[in-house]
């Protein structure tokens, strides 16, 4: 009889798993972005992973299934479902079915994931975590002023330095502008004008080069894929890079409607950031910033590491992009029949993280685990777990040790992998004399890289005192306050 296959353990391309060290880390900075968006007088709002795909706007289903970048599957009654690609579409669907009862304008956050059925590769997840803030309901260059604020304000608060950062502002009207005089006008040309936005939002990462091979007949990246160009004349590719390579003038001589409006509209975002303090080093014009997604109607935003760091293996890493927003005043009308303008930012809170680990920003040493409660003799378990109790009801972690009792080193060596900051030990004779004996593992390891020999250290038997059992929660805490911990 042929042995029965073990089942291969595998991880997805493009997933990643995570441990208590990282999730702590993720936790301190959404709540650090949350204390901002509450400062900035933003609510709290959830929306579910799965949407209808036709609410979330940018991908809809052909005849098997829908258009590749989300990951989608038919309902029992046949509708498509998709798993929701960004937070901003869900927000839309969101306002428009409780739009009567939310005030406006309606300014809210909410992170979560999001989904991406792209191919995976460095730095690109399949599954990524992002931090959003949206005002509904203003079509004031004044939302968007306090977006690019609201978005300085918390890179600053994670713990960027001014100088190692910078929000960029731009306007898709000035671009719409710009597609209109080489002929990209109407809507014919939507699939080409996407194209050649895309190619625009990898100047930072690829270049001028690199653009310029996509705005043409197309690019073949490292690994050998092929990209197909937006198939521009060489002339109108030259327009494009050279309006989008220039520095910010609020007299830009473009001649368009779109474009005059787009102009007009950065310059008062311009000049409301700068009232309230934000000078250039911190949020400034920048026409080279274009943003992927396709319902962008008008100012868009792109915040910037500019800090330079190298890898694992010693090669020069420049973060670039690590989150973006913009003015979106279709999607919400999509529902409504009706104009609900909206703006809105997202952070990338996986890239961010990452970001900030690697310049030595985020701790991600693991959190200290709870007191471990040995199991000296198995016959009293209920004298332990008592002990346990008592802990718990102080309000300090703990637990007892599940695991074979048998041996006592195996029970310390747990401990040490589970960062225990002490152990609680009860043998007969601690009992005899109603004590327990509490060993500090953070001191221990300290003394015991100091101690020559094995006999030494049983001789001294550092950081290891008895209390009264009735004294067991303050020895403990004299432990944890011993190392400053709660």
């Amino acid at each position: 009889m042929a042995k029965p296959q073990k089942l291969k353990a595998r991880l997805p391309r493009g997933l990643g798993d995570r441990g208590p060290a990282e999730i702590a880390a993720t936790r301190a900075m959404t709540d650090t972005i949350r204390d901002v968006c509450a400062l900035y007088g933003f609510d709290p709002v959830e929306t579910p992973a799965i949407e209808y795909t036709d609410a979330l706007g940018k991908f809809l289903p052909d005849q098997d299934r829908p258009n590749e970048g989300v990951f989608s599957f038919q309902d029992d009654d046949e509708q498509w479902m998709s798993l929701r690609y960004d937070l901003t579409a869900p927000l839309a669907r969101y306002v428009a079915e409780n739009f009567e009862a939310l005030p406006k304008p309606y300014r809210s956050y909410r992170f979560g994931w999001v989904f991406r059925n792209e191919k995976p590769g460095p730095g690109r997840f399949r599954q990524f975590m992002q931090f959003d803030a949206d005002t509904v309901g203003s079509a004031s260059p004044a939302a968007d002023a306090e977006i690019c604020m609201l978005a300085a304000d918390t890179m600053e608060r994670l713990g960027f330095k001014r100088g190692e950062y910078v929000v960029k502002v731009n306007n898709r009207k000035v671009l719409d502008g710009v597609l209109d005089s080489i002929g990209l006008d109407g809507e014919e040309n939507a699939g080409k004008r996407l194209t050649v936005l895309r190619a625009i939002d990898k100047l930072d990462r690829l270049g001028v080069e690199g653009v310029r091979l996509l705005l043409g007949k197309g690019r073949k990246d490292e690994s050998g894929d092929f990209t197909k160009g937006a198939e521009l004349s060489d002339r109108a590719a030259e327009t494009v890079i050279a309006t989008c390579s220039a520095r910010f003038d609020a007299n830009m001589p473009l001649d368009s409607k779109a474009s005059v409006e787009g102009i007009a509209e950065l310059k008062a975002i311009d000049e409301l950031v700068k009232a309230a303090g934000y000078d250039a080093d911190r949020i400034r014009i920048d026409p080279s910033v274009v943003r992927g997604l396709e319902y962008y109607t008008g100012p868009v935003y792109e915040v910037e590491l500019l800090i330079e760091t190298r890898d694992e293996k010693g090669r020069p890493v420049r973060f670039g992009s690590v989150g973006g927003g913009g003015r979106y005043d279709g999607l919400v009308s999509r529902f409504r029949g009706e104009p609900v303008p909206a703006t809105g930012f997202s952070i990338g809170v996986s890239r961010l993280q990452a970001a900030l680990a690697l310049i030595g920003k985020l701790d991600l040493k693991p959190e200290n685990g709870p007191v471990v409660v040995t199991v000296f003799d198995r016959d009293r378990l209920a004298d332990y777990q008592r002990m346990v109790a008592t802990l718990r009801n102080a309000g300090i972690r703990a637990e007892l040790y599940l695991g074979n009792p048998k041996n006592m080193a195996a029970q310390f060596k747990y401990a040490d992998r589970r960062n225990s900051p002490c152990v609680i030990i009860q043998g007969g004779d601690e009992k005899a004399k109603g004590e327990v004996q509490i060993k500090d593992l953070i001191e221990g390891a300290k003394a015991a890289a100091a101690i020559a020999s094995h006999q030494e250290w049983r001789e001294t038997r550092p950081a290891q005192f008895a209390v009264k059992e009735d004294k067991l929660i303050e020895g403990v805490r004299e432990v944890l306050a011993r190392h400053g911990l709660k």
